[in-house]
């Protein structure tokens, strides 16, 4: 099959005009339904394709929007993806995903093309970079072409506009207080990177609810990690081999609680009785950790989804923004639980 056949080519097989051919790939009621079927079924047979790019030249809408993640290897990134894609693609649009690896550069050059390509909007999750150096010019230059963008669990806090995210200050606050409740007296933290969003305000949460229950935060049990579990196992081995131990982890996510049990059982130390661990996110891995995982869930699809929802309920007006917070839910499993 050729597929560089143009309408002009099949207007020449059926010796009639290209509007003709037009109307008929349209289903438009002017053309007989027979000759519609007919120039249907050809253009098919010689595959046929519409010019899309012609037509978002021409309707000034390309069906096509941006979504620009740090990652795509958490269960995160992956279910936001799920959720805006179900919403989406029933609305006939096409969601091109771009990853930043946490670059402000690679960021910065996927959002240009993506302007280039004429989408419709953008949906974006703030590479780290971007947050650390503080690096916002790229996106003031798409707010000021007045095109749709929103921001999805790494806001830029700079900017006035639509955001979707989780209130993971109070998702910290609640799984601290947990383990205040189980009885722990020295509750470790393992921090996220610093810059962004999300592990400031996790810290800030779980400082809070320290201070609120008259205990102190004490820098010897606050241990940076990146995302990944790798990251987290020279941290556990630190707090664990530290003169005032603690009794508790909090981590910034599941994968650093996941490489911490590791650590602990490594170390002959029991979980919860000896060390309670709660993390965040509530991936599936989760509930078939040894022993399972309790975890503070984001309801990572439901970002997606509200995301997706707010731009379909404003892409034709101009509106002032909307921020969607979303409610933590605390998943109490094993790891957490003392008797």
């Amino acid at each position: 099959m050729n597929n560089s056949v143009s309408i002009k080519d099949i207007a020449k097989k059926f010796k009639c005009a290209p509007s003709t051919i037009s109307r008929a790939l349209n289903d438009h009621p002017a053309i007989n339904i027979e000759t519609r079927k007919t120039i249907q079924e050809y253009a098919l047979k010689v595959g046929y394709q519409k010019n899309t790019l012609s037509l978002s030249l021409l309707n000034n809408c390309s069906m096509t929007l941006g979504l620009v993640l740090p990652s795509i290897t958490h269960y995160h990134e992956s279910s936001m993806l799920e959720g805006m894609e179900e919403i989406l693609l029933k609305s006939g649009y096409l969601l091109n995903i771009c990853v930043s690896n946490e670059s402000h550069t690679i960021e910065k050059e996927y959002i240009d093309r993506l302007l280039a390509n004429r989408v419709d909007g953008l949906f974006i999750s703030m590479a780290q970079e971007s947050y650390d150096q503080q690096l916002g010019e790229h996106i003031d230059r798409v707010i000021q072409r007045s095109l749709p963008v929103i921001f999805i669990d790494r806001p830029n806090h700079g900017v006035a506009s639509d955001r979707v995210v989780t209130d993971d200050y109070q998702g910290a606050f609640m799984a601290t207080k947990h383990l205040i409740d189980m009885g722990c007296q020295r509750i470790a933290h393992l921090h996220g990177p610093s810059g962004i969003s999300v592990s400031q305000q996790r810290f800030l949460g779980y400082q809070d609810c320290l201070i609120a229950h008259g205990r102190q935060v004490e820098a010897d049990l606050i241990q940076y990690v990146h995302f990944s579990a790798e990251s987290a196992i020279q941290a556990t081995r630190i707090l664990m081999q530290s003169d005032s131990k603690p009794d508790a982890i909090f981590g910034v996510n599941d994968e650093v609680c996941i490489a911490a049990m590791f650590v602990l059982r490594e170390m002959g130390i029991s979980v919860p009785n000896e060390v309670a661990i709660v993390g965040f996110d509530d991936i599936p891995l989760a509930s078939f950790g040894h022993p399972p995982l309790s975890s503070v869930s984001r309801q990572s699809r439901k970002i997606g989804e509200e995301a997706a929802k707010l731009f379909l309920s404003k892409k034709d007006q101009k509106l002032e923004p909307v921020t969607i917070s979303l409610d933590p839910k605390l998943i109490i499993r094993e790891s957490s639980l003392r008797s």
